[in-house]
């Protein structure tokens, strides 16, 4: 492939952790190998971030632990790299895309200082509905998705009570919101927001296929865990949901390659104009 490819950094936020997140976003960016090409950065293992200077796009991923707690200095470099990407963006007309993913879209919330990380009374896990905004619902992102729409959501933590004031003084929205529930005096978590622009996050897991899941099943400590916390119905029901073509199927061949294409078109755009 020639250097004028479009260059993705994705950042490793597993911290060494087994998982299937990785091999999903990896299998998404190859359905676009004819004009990208990646480099992983492991950057809560060995503190390694990209020069931004030397790539177009960033997908930063999940991971385990607790947001808000860092060791001092893969942390602050990577709010350092946020804040770096976000005054690139404002000074330099070649824009760079940024996805946000569960752990990041968390440290990314509290960073931007848009809405309190607090953790939950217990794990969010499975296939769940995911609603659209208003905002959300004319968001290119969510193109082609239903609403609701549905992803794997896994977490301890979540992103609660927005500071609207600080989303208006920076121009971001919050585009959808976890599922509806009737019976339940619990306040609604942010499910993605669009920080700018060219910055957008999600705290479910858009990479997800059901491969993944059930890689996860194998695993009979972890399948035991679940089905106690979920009850036998439910789990069974979860199954059920990621063989349906228009839930998990359809938000993994979606939402990445909408974020994917929309980068990919602006940066040929762009490139193709300051050349001329």
């Amino acid at each position: 492939m020639s250097d004028n490819s479009i260059k993705i950094a994705i950042l490793d936020m597993y911290d060494g952790e087994p998982n299937q997140g990785m091999r999903c976003i990896i299998d998404i960016i190859n359905r676009f190998n004819q004009v990208v090409t990646f480099k992983i950065f492991d950057v809560r293992g060995k503190s390694e971030l990209p020069d931004i200077k030397k790539f177009d796009i960033f997908i930063s991923t999940g991971g385990p632990g607790n947001p808000l707690e860092g060791d001092g200095n893969w942390d602050l470099k990577y709010y350092d790299f946020i804040d770096t990407l976000t005054v690139w963006n404002k000074e330099n007309n070649i824009k760079k895309h940024v996805l946000f993913i569960c752990h990041s879209f968390q440290m990314a919330c509290k960073h931007f200082g848009l809405a309190e990380i607090t953790k939950r009374n217990d794990t969010s896990f499975g296939v769940m509905p995911i609603h659209k905004t208003k905002e959300g619902a004319d968001d290119p992102v969510f193109e082609g998705l239903s609403n609701p729409f549905y992803g794997i959501d896994s977490r301890d933590y979540q992103v609660v009570q927005p500071k609207l004031a600080i989303f208006a003084k920076k121009g971001a929205k919050i585009i959808s919101l976890e599922k509806i529930r009737d019976h339940v005096q619990y306040e609604r978590a942010i499910m993605a927001v669009r920080f700018s622009e060219y910055m957008v996050g999600t705290q479910f897991h858009p990479e997800a296929d059901p491969i993944s899941f059930v890689a996860n099943m194998k695993n009979t400590e972890r399948r035991e865990k679940i089905k106690k916390m979920k009850g036998k119905r439910k789990f069974r029901n979860m199954l059920e949901d990621l063989l349906d073509e228009d839930k998990i199927y359809k938000t993994n061949e979606t939402l990445i390659p909408n974020f994917l294409r929309i980068a990919i078109n602006d940066l040929m755009r762009t490139k193709k104009i300051l050349s001329n």
